[in-house]
């Protein structure tokens, strides 16, 4: 990975986004889990032998993680070679390209941006719907201020899936461990969830993503802080929130981006949380020094880009002063 790849592919994602109109390469590698998952399920011995239970398939997860994972690594790296083999400037802009669809700064605005829009229009029902594609909650019930709230976890959560830790794998392995990060990402928003269908399949799954996410999380909150102090913003209490409640979270990992955020704005998150119709009482983070309103989200949005530009400018330095 080149700095100038890495700059093109940060410029194109910050443009663009991610066009509905392409086939972008998460929705492939979620279409290719549910098969697999689907096939692994059915001829589960356990399957076969109570069919009106899922089956708990530790052997089974761990099976799925690999099939999927390393196909993704290997057929990212064969195209990025075989581009660049037929002609090196054609092998660059697909390079820029795929590496520009492992990041989500654009998307993750416009997608956010639209469940506040419809809030602010009035339409709640609308906010609601928009919502429950971006969060994995309930949001049927959702008020006003949890919508607030829901979109400024979002979005301090995917600030460190879906902006840093990309651009960490692109930084130190390139396109190939970039892409095959979103495939261990996708696998945990897929299976990993500790419900019945999920508890043995995903277990192998969420940890790994756990491990992938240690580093990239514990970087997303210091800049984060950085963000907060540039932003001049109370980057004080994002430092103290940060390291009080970060761990206030069933994540090892989304709590410390989540407080470091909190403490920057002085509001509460976590608390209430409905999750297939059952309600569950998350850890609270942050302190309630104030409701959560739209002035948050704006500025949780600001947070996001300016952490990222960061995130980017120092990637693109080290790659700099390596090569």
């Amino acid at each position: 990975m080149t700095p100038t790849i890495f700059l093109g592919a940060y410029i194109t994602d910050i443009l663009i986004g991610d066009p509905r109109w392409f086939p972008h390469p998460v929705v492939i590698i979620g279409k290719f889990i549910n098969y697999l998952e689907g096939k692994i399920l059915t001829n589960s011995p356990l399957q076969k032998k109570d069919k009106g239970r899922f089956p708990h398939h530790k052997m089974g997860g761990i099976i799925l993680w690999f099939a999927v994972v390393i196909p993704v690594y290997l057929i990212t790296w064969g195209i990025v070679k075989g581009c660049s083999f037929i002609n090196p400037w054609f092998g660059a802009i697909i390079t820029i390209l795929l590496a520009s669809m492992t990041l989500a700064t654009r998307s993750l605005f416009d997608e956010s941006k639209v469940v506040i829009d419809a809030l602010s229009n009035g339409n709640i029902v609308e906010a609601r719907e928009r919502l429950s594609m971006i969060v994995g909650r309930d949001t049927e019930n959702l008020d006003g201020q949890e919508i607030y709230r829901a979109v400024i976890e979002t979005v301090s959560e995917n600030l460190s899936d879906g902006i840093v830790a990309p651009m960490f794998y692109l930084a130190i392995g390139g396109v190939p461990l970039a892409m095959a990060y979103k495939a261990v990402n996708t696998l945990d928003s897929m299976v990993g969830y500790k419900n019945e269908r999920y508890r043995d399949m995903g277990c192998f799954s969420a940890k790994i993503d756990d491990i992938f996410n240690w580093i990239p999380a514990r970087l997303t909150g210091l800049i984060i802080v950085l963000a907060a102090f540039i932003l001049k913003l109370n980057w004080k209490n994002s430092w103290k929130i940060m390291r009080r409640d970060g761990r206030n979270h069933s994540s090892p990992n989304s709590g410390i981006p989540e407080a470091a955020v909190a403490g920057s704005l002085g509001i509460q998150l976590g608390g209430k949380i409905q999750y297939f119709g059952e309600v569950t009482y998350k850890p609270t983070i942050g302190d309630r020094i104030k409701g959560t309103d739209k002035k948050d989200v704006k500025k949780a949005w600001v947070i996001m880009f300016a952490s990222s530009l960061s995130m980017a400018v120092i990637c693109v330095l080290i790659l700099w002063l390596i090569q």
